[in-house]
């Protein structure tokens, strides 16, 4: 992909920046990477406008937000066939922060955040279970979250 686009050192090094900070600079960067913001800037929209870069995330700490909850959930469906009608079900949940089409025992594996045991179980029983070409459900509450980090990119 990164051949296609004809990615650079300096594509690669902005993307590796933003990942680790995305609240740096345009000239901040530019004095790290040797080049002019306005570089910079001309940059990340030709990587936005590839579609290789999606925006910038603020990382709240959802603990000190009152979330105690995060659970992982393995959906089984009744049939694979059904992923799409009910990938938009689950989206209409916004305990349900990520989605994803799995191989292995599930379907589907969701990560969901809850305030509380209470608010957990009524995601469980009073919305998912009811969602039409879901099977059966299988969920993990995280204890702990050691840690979380973007993947290394390299050119």
């Amino acid at each position: 992909m990164a051949s296609k686009l004809n990615l650079d050192k300096l594509d690669l090094q902005i993307i590796q920046y933003l990942m680790d900070n995305e609240a740096i600079s345009y000239a901040e960067l530019g004095k790290k990477l040797f080049v002019s913001g306005g570089t910079i800037h001309v940059r990340i929209k030709k990587l936005e406008e590839a579609g290789l870069v999606k925006g910038t995330r603020l990382k709240a700490d959802l603990k000190k937000l009152g979330y105690d909850v995060i659970a992982f959930i393995g959906i089984y469906l009744k049939e694979s066939s059904l992923y799409d009608a009910v990938a938009n079900q689950l989206q209409k949940i916004p305990e349900i922060v990520r989605l994803n089409y799995t191989t292995g025992n599930y379907s589907m594996f969701a990560e969901i955040v809850c305030k509380d045991i209470t608010e957990l179980r009524f995601v469980l029983h009073d919305q998912l279970q009811k969602i039409k070409g879901i099977e059966r459900t299988e969920t993990f509450i995280s204890l702990e979250e050691s840690f979380s980090r973007n993947v290394r990119v390299s050119g």
